[in-house]
């Protein structure tokens, strides 16, 4: 008997996790998609694209398609006119590890001039980025840089702590490609949820470090 019921809990808080999963994985979605942009021509004009981080090479030693497709975006972006600068925000573990200067040299390599760039080496988690970039870059909107994902996630964010975000969607990777980080960012999607329940704020809230741009 007890052993049934035990099962029985098993059963409940499993059916309880995924049911929590798929509401948050719901709400973070229907609450974004109205600001997100596939087209570049349709992205309305902000100053600051917010470039979100990630490693120049994935796991098994080659290019990350994440990475390469998230700099075409932001090339574009500058091309199209649809922003004046880019803020790369990435983590910076540690020496050997350093998002925003890989992008930087990948941006640079792409025609990007420097005084169009800024980095933001405290950008551990999608949360400190978007709040940094209001607070710490003084940016109150900005159009976010990732894959459609990753930018539900960061603009659903950005627009609950009142920062008027958009995002422009970095083409995606192949079906398969990214098994892992699906998986990672399904649990991203409930842990925001308590995150914004508990305002937490970021790792580094940091001086202002205003952005210094012309007029529009």
């Amino acid at each position: 008997m007890r052993a049934r019921t035990w099962s029985l809990v098993g059963v409940l808080l499993v059916a309880g996790a995924c049911a929590l999963i798929a509401w948050c994985d719901a709400r973070v979605r229907r609450s974004s998609a109205p600001h997100l942009y596939d087209r570049v021509q349709d992205v309305p004009m902000n100053r600051v694209a917010v470039l979100l981080g990630t490693s120049a090479r994935s796991r098994g030693g080659g290019a990350n398609l994440y990475f390469t497709n998230r700099i075409a975006a932001a090339v574009e972006l500058l091309k199209a006119g649809r922003v004046q600068h880019i803020l790369i925000s990435g983590d910076n573990r540690h020496a050997s590890y350093n998002e925003p200067i890989a992008m930087r040299r990948a941006l640079l390599a792409a025609g990007v001039d420097s005084s169009r760039i800024t980095l933001d080496y405290a950008g551990f988690r999608t949360l400190d980025s978007m709040v940094r970039a209001r607070d710490v870059f003084g940016q109150p909107g900005f159009t976010v840089v990732s894959q459609r994902f990753h930018n539900e996630r960061a603009v659903f964010l950005a627009r609950r702590m009142g920062i008027a975000a958009v995002g422009y969607n970095a083409a995606d990777v192949p079906e398969g490609y990214g098994r892992l980080t699906a998986l990672r960012e399904m649990l991203a999607r409930v842990k925001l949820h308590f995150d914004l329940w508990a305002g937490v704020g970021p790792h580094f809230p940091g001086p202002p470090e205003p952005i210094p741009l012309p007029a529009p």
